[in-house]
């Protein structure tokens, strides 16, 4: 997926319709909860056995699906306004996940044949 294209294309996208003003990173940040908040209220009340298979039926798959991707696009547009490169950012958190959550001795280690 190439991320600065995407970026690109929702630019000319809002250019197209005028949306420029109103894609404010208050606005964006607000408009991606709200995509964020229709997922979820996908997966609301399920068990964790029914969310497991709620993707298994063709039409809840594809509203799950648009609902994915209202949140990726709404999260690059509000990176692209914000002047965050997705890429460099992710890179750095993984980063410091991996600092911060360091995985079990037992995993680090490897394994050898007796």
């Amino acid at each position: 997926m190439d991320l600065p294209a995407l970026q690109h294309r929702l630019r000319a996208f809002a250019a197209e319709r005028a949306w420029q003003p109103y894609h404010t990173p208050k606005n964006l940040a607000m408009a991606l909860m709200v995509e964020s908040a229709e997922l979820l209220e996908l997966f609301q009340w399920l068990t964790p056995e029914e969310s497991a298979r709620l993707t298994a039926d063709p039409a809840q798959r594809e509203r799950v699906a648009d609902e994915l991707a209202d949140v990726l696009l709404y999260l690059l547009q509000l990176a692209d306004h914000t002047g965050i490169d997705l890429h460099e950012a992710v890179e750095r958190k993984l980063l410091k996940n991996a600092a911060k959550h360091p995985a079990p001795a037992a995993m680090q280690e490897p394994h050898s044949l007796k």
